[in-house]
């Protein structure tokens, strides 16, 4: 038996409520456990702001987009009421003897502290750029790659017809998995990734040898790719609730560079927040319901201080330091063996 509060904190993306569908139906029928929602990531844990989390709440969630609890960029150690005294205090009131957090690096970092600081917490990863080293996959990123791979698909009719270069730009900050995986799957004549600088006389040498061919060259890039000379990724939108540049925008940029060293006409699309939205695949809902699920075993076993993940098929569990310890990022090889087939 036992209360736990469920969090979904930072970018959202489909999946996180098949977590908190399988969370809440396994917990209830296997364990007998009773949940509650924190209401938008950290600042309902912070505030005590909650809603009730039973079988009836989640109902058909496994294929709904988004989170029903809401999330922002707010962390757990916020003033004022912020840090590990104040949410035991809250806990303790609302009578919550533990916390599932769902979330990326940001989210296993603050669940790090928070654990350390003696708050008993078990997480979920969480990010749709597939960068977390603990897990083979996260949910979500295969339906962005999904929605990633249809906007290809119709930006090469577009480009054939018009007999224009096309650069779609996808998420990634500092892993290009969503635009390597894309790319691969819609035929992209050259994929630029965070992990691999290539110069602009390389893009546009590979453009060139696809219109000589009579074909419309089509360019996955990653928000976070750079060209050789610059110093940081392109970012023009300031910073988010974590600190960070806000990327978006280097295929604006790429796009009349190309146009201008080749004489070919160019048009690039940024994808943005559309790769978050929406249904996720059945994969991703599958990948979700089945941590949500595992997570429950790791409160009902008192494992605070770890989370659940995928290896091969298998889902296992590693502690917080584990699963912060490395980024996953496209390793060389794998970019090289794609890479020969550019242009």
């Amino acid at each position: 038996m036992g209360k736990i509060g469920i969090l979904t904190s930072g970018g959202d993306c489909p999946g996180l409520n098949a977590v908190i569908r399988g969370a809440v139906l396994k917990g209830e029928t296997v364990y007998g456990q009773e949940f509650v929602g924190f209401l938008d990531g950290w600042r309902g844990l912070v505030e005590g702001d909650v809603m009730p989390l039973d079988r009836s709440s989640v109902r058909g969630l496994a294929r709904e987009g988004g989170t029903i609890l809401g999330t922002s960029r707010i962390g757990p150690y916020s003033e004022p009421h912020g840090g590990a005294e104040n949410i035991a205090k809250v806990l303790d009131e609302l009578g919550i003897d533990g916390v599932i957090a769902i979330g990326g690096e940001g989210t296993a970092s603050a669940s790090k502290r928070l654990f350390e600081d003696g708050i008993n917490i078990v997480g979920v990863p969480k990010t749709i750029d597939n960068d977390l080293d603990a897990t083979d996959y996260t949910f979500g990123f295969d339906t962005a790659v999904e929605i990633a791979t249809e906007a290809i698909d119709r930006l090469r009719t577009t480009g054939n017809s018009h007999k224009r270069c096309m650069v779609l730009e996808v998420m990634g900050r500092h892993a290009g998995w969503i635009a390597l995986y894309s790319g691969i799957a819609g035929g992209a004549h050259a994929i630029l990734i965070p992990e691999q600088p290539e110069s602009l006389n390389q893009i546009c040498a590979w453009v060139t040898s696809v219109k000589n061919r009579g074909r419309s060259p089509m360019v996955v890039v990653a928000e976070g790719f750079t060209l050789p000379d610059m110093d940081q990724a392109h970012s023009t939108k300031g910073v988010d609730g974590f600190n960070r540049p806000r990327l978006g925008g280097i295929a604006e940029v790429l796009a009349p560079l190309i146009e201008e060293r080749t004489g070919i006409e160019t048009r690039s699309t940024v994808l943005g927040h559309i790769q978050r939205g929406g249904s996720p695949t059945g994969f991703d809902r599958v990948l979700a319901t089945r941590l949500g699920m595992a997570v429950t075993d790791l409160v009902a076993d008192k494992h605070w201080g770890h989370m659940v993940a995928l290896r091969g098929t298998a889902i296992v569990r590693v502690d917080f330091g584990e699963a912060l310890a490395n980024h996953k990022t496209v390793p060389q090889d794998q970019y090289q063996e794609i890479r020969v087939i550019f242009g």
